[in-house]
């Protein structure tokens, strides 16, 4: 069976960060563990390019093979607080943030009326090298709108850390690292850009994949006077309070496998018991160490558990059509792949043998204000599980000394009757999401209006339409960004019709 493992343990660890599984040895136990929201993206600062030179510089953006997109980075300084007046208010950090101007159509006329739309990407939880090279729609369009391309950093993520090396010693510094601060951020930042470039009069389209799809949506309905429109991919808006099922997740995660394979959806979901039966005496926990090439003995099953149950999510999140480098590289349709390799072994194979296959900032606010509730329920492929307010709160406090506003987040943007309550006043939004992306369910899957529009397509993946185009992409997913284009363009046509 040794070929076989090591043929499974190459697929799955292409999502892994190195070559081995670094597989934790925790001290004490833990129950199954839901995936923190958007937990993914803890890989972002451990994969993201960063660069700790100040100033400009020319840096090559490359996805998938295509050619190079330059930018160049900028650093802008930004104040600390923007909502008070407190002495540590005005202190000011330097936000890094990119620029491409090679298709853009500069201002000719008085006041820029002749300028070019600036299409801003609204920096998610890492470095923001990471995602412009994983943004390759905005400029792929760029050359069609004349468009100048703006990638913004989220505070305390890459180089935008107010506070250098001790941004994360306590409540005190991490405390301005909140969404609203960061809206404010990009609201400042853009101003003053094309204060600067002479292009007041130009329009702003703000783009966003994942969070930073979430912030893209929030940011059109925050700062209606800033951006015209918003592009977000993947934003699980409703993914707060009691709005959206507390299963739906996982259950979609498990769909996704069950689709392509039952028998690999019942392997999965069998192999549990067996990792804990396993995993019941230190022979056992030996043994589940060395079959899964930990970097040292386990003390617990779980460790194990948390690691695969992170691969089964991420290959199910990035379940792209097409080839991707996206973390790592990744094969076309990466859940067929592995359900393949899985479904290949003896029916009386070892069940292991058919499995074996961070960072503070986003854990801050997952422990604050981006409290999304998730449970497992019977009927998926992970072991039931469920979520409790209280101890959530309890298990945020011991790590980082505050305790989760749990209903911020539906207070500050909304989310109860968004269909309703958007229709009332909300306006050009693009909600893109992929079925085969488990953060979907908490996404916009219908229109609200004639202007606040869900794209939907029944085998996306996370954010796909913001990728590169490539010759191998299939019909739908052209037609989805082909749709995007045109509403994109109808938003600024209009926008001209109204200043003129």
């Amino acid at each position: 069976m040794v070929a076989p493992l090591l043929e499974l343990l190459s697929l799955l660890l292409i999502l892994a960060v190195s070559p081995e599984p670094t597989i934790a040895a925790h001290s004490k136990p833990k129950p199954f563990r839901p995936l923190t929201p958007l937990r993914m993206q803890a890989l972002l600062r451990r994969h993201g390019r960063s660069s700790s030179s100040q100033g400009s510089k020319l840096v090559a953006a490359a996805a998938d093979g295509t050619a190079a997109n330059p930018f160049t980075a900028h650093y802008f300084p930004q104040e600390l607080d923007h909502f008070t007046f407190t002495p540590n208010a005005s202190m000011v950090f330097y936000q890094k943030y990119l620029v491409n101007d090679t298709f853009w159509r500069r201002p000719t006329g008085a006041g820029g009326a002749a300028a070019g739309p600036l299409f801003v990407y609204t920096g998610n939880e890492g470095d923001i090298e990471w995602f412009a090279t994983n943004t390759g729609f905005m400029f792929d369009i760029a050359p069609k709108f004349g468009a100048l391309l703006v990638f913004i950093e989220h505070r305390f993520y890459g180089e935008s850390i107010p506070f250098g090396n001790n941004s994360d010693n306590s409540a005190e510094t991490m405390g301005y690292l909140t969404s609203t601060q960061a809206l404010a951020d990009f609201a400042i930042l853009i101003t003053s850009l094309k204060r600067n470039l002479s292009a007041e009069a130009a329009p702003v389209v703000v783009f966003g994949g994942s969070y930073g799809g979430m912030l893209a949506s929030w940011f059109r309905l925050k700062y209606l006077h800033v951006a015209i429109g918003a592009l977000a991919s993947s934003a699980p808006i409703l993914q707060f309070d009691y709005i959206t099922p507390w299963n739906s997740f996982y259950d979609a995660i498990s769909q996704d496998y069950k689709s392509e394979s039952l028998n690999c959806f019942s392997v999965i979901k069998a192999t549990w018991d067996v990792l804990d039966e396993r995993g019941s005496d230190d022979k056992g926990l030996l043994e589940l160490s060395k079959l899964f090439r930990a970097c040292k003995t386990v003390k617990y099953a779980d460790s194990i558990g948390d690691w695969l149950e992170t691969a089964f999510t991420y290959t199910a999140m990035v379940d792209y059509p097409t080839p991707a480098n996206f973390l790592e590289n990744l094969p076309a349709y990466p859940v067929k792949e592995m359900c393949k390799i899985i479904d290949g072994f003896p029916a009386n194979a070892d069940i292991l043998e058919k499995r074996p296959l961070m960072f503070c900032g986003w854990g801050w606010q997952a422990c604050t204000e981006m409290i999304m509730p998730m449970t497992t329920s019977h009927e998926s492929m992970f072991p039931p599980s469920t979520f409790s307010y209280d101890e959530s709160s309890d298990a945020c406090f011991q790590s980082n000394g505050v305790r989760p506003r749990p209903h911020w987040i539906t207070t500050e943007y909304g989310g109860y009757r968004i269909d309703k309550v958007l229709k009332r006043f909300g306006s050009n939004i693009i909600f893109s999401n992929g079925m085969r992306d488990p953060w979907s369910r908490g996404g916009v899957l219908k229109n609200i209006s004639s202007s606040i529009v869900a794209l939907v397509t029944e085998k996306g993946a996370h954010h796909l339409d913001l990728r590169y185009a490539t010759k191998d992409d299939p019909d739908w997913v052209v037609e989805q960004r082909r749709q995007e284009v045109e509403i994109i363009q109808g938003w600024i046509d209009q926008y001209h019709q109204d200043m003129a």
